[in-house]
């Protein structure tokens, strides 16, 4: 396994255990996040105001996870599968009573001095509402 592909994977085993000191150990200072059909968000602080958001509405675990990247180590790709709960309703979205939800998603990285430069995440979310409104 090369550095990058285990940079991703401690990546998103700092996100699984909900650990996040370890998790912003491994962004740059200026990371960049493309949030799926959202807004860019530059830098570590608007990151840590992501996960609180993210901690108190949804509950998730990443699993199947596929790790790519590139010869030179400065990109990478992911594939996996998240297993949700739905616990706080988020801001415009529908509301939320504990729905649990399936989807798989995906993720680029950008790689620079061995950290997450930036990430753009993938998924699906009218099937994501259409899940939690059954």
């Amino acid at each position: 396994m090369n550095a990058t592909e285990q940079l991703i994977r401690d990546y998103y085993a700092a996100f699984n255990a909900g650990d996040e000191a370890a998790f912003m150990a491994l962004l740059t200072d200026d990371v960049v996040h493309d949030i799926n059909q959202g807004e860019r968000e530059i830098g570590k602080a608007a990151f840590a105001a992501f996960w609180a958001r993210m901690t108190r509405c949804y509950k998730e675990m990443l699993i199947d996870i596929v790790v790519l990247t590139n010869p030179a180590g400065d990109r990478a790709a992911a594939e996996f599968m998240v297993y949700g709960e739905y616990l706080e309703a988020d801001e415009g979205l529908p509301p939320a009573h504990r729905q649990k939800y399936i989807l798989p998603a995906g993720a680029f990285f950008t790689i620079r001095d061995g950290k997450v430069a930036r990430i753009s995440n993938y998924y699906n979310l009218p099937d994501w509402v259409q899940q939690v409104s059954v």
